[in-house]
């Protein structure tokens, strides 16, 4: 298609096209947008995965916990609009609230900057029901209209998937990276590919892999029984020569930190190794 009839057919809808040389958007770096001049963000980067149910979201306030605990300004933006999480893992009742200008975030008891829907919903079960265009609306309002307070460091908890909201964010957002949430089935490996190329396709740089629920420990004698079968994560990262970040194991302590909103207190060890590789990038 030539660049003309890509001009003549445009709807003007920029966020959903793939089209790059459309000769109705010049410049496609317009599409990024920026936080509020009030707000400080040094380093952005989005944990995703190609499906729901790999743990993406623990995995984010995981490594938000844990560069808190390093001295680091952290921050969480719950992109999950439609399921969002963070709030709970957190401990964190209170809804949002602004100063006339700009939405508060609420703080963790450990400092932690976060924002997520729940927090404007009248109670955690009102259902999202919000179309697309809706819901990537509100993602970018978390980030423009939020007052982030000095962040060396910000997780986007993004929404499982490459469709449309998470095709915003990436063409939205001045990402640093990225890192991809997977576990051990052969399924969810091949979905994980989809999300790595759509990552490449929009020129974003994929940190690594981190496969939660990759084993479980006997607490006895230590041995590791692999639930879900060979884990194919090794594959995939020689594919798509990627590091492995993180072998996470299947262990009640998480979810039940993740119910009682008690994530911070949480400490594992496989996260403080993916820790070590974000705070050197």
């Amino acid at each position: 298609m030539s660049e003309n009839t890509n001009s003549q057919n445009c709807n003007h809808k920029c966020e959903g096209c793939s089209v790059e040389n459309c000769g109705a958007r010049a410049n496609p770096q317009s599409l990024l947008i920026e936080p509020d001049s009030r707000s400080s963000i040094k380093k952005i980067i989005g944990v995703v995965s190609g499906k729901g149910g790999v743990g993406k979201s623990f995995v984010t306030s995981m490594l938000a916990a844990e560069m808190q605990r390093r001295g680091k300004r952290t921050a969480v933006l719950d992109g999950d609009i439609t399921g969002p999480s963070q709030g709970k893992a957190f401990g964190i009742t209170e809804k949002a609230y602004g100063n006339g200008e700009l939405i508060i975030p609420a703080y963790t008891k450990g400092g932690i900057q976060v924002i997520s829907t729940n927090m404007l919903l009248d109670s955690d079960d009102t259902p999202v029901l919000w179309r697309g265009p809706m819901v990537a609306n509100i993602l970018k309002q978390f980030y423009q209209e939020v007052l982030w307070k000095d962040v060396d460091i910000m997780f986007v908890d993004m929404p499982p998937g490459t469709s449309d909201v998470p095709l915003t964010l990436f063409q939205s957002f001045r990402l640093d990276g990225i890192i991809v949430v997977t576990s051990p089935q052969e399924l969810v490996s091949m979905i994980v590919e989809k999300a790595i190329n759509m990552a490449a396709t929009m020129n974003i740089r994929v940190l690594g892999l981190i496969e939660n629920m990759s084993y479980v420990e006997c607490p006895n004698c230590k041995e590791r029984i692999y639930v879900f079968g060979e884990s194919h994560i090794d594959d995939v990262a020689a594919k798509y020569d990627l590091p492995i970040l993180a072998r996470v194991p299947l262990d009640p302590a998480i979810a039940k930190a993740s119910d009682a909103g008690t994530i911070e207190d949480l400490e594992i060890g496989q996260i403080r190794e993916a820790a070590d590789f974000i705070e050197n990038i």
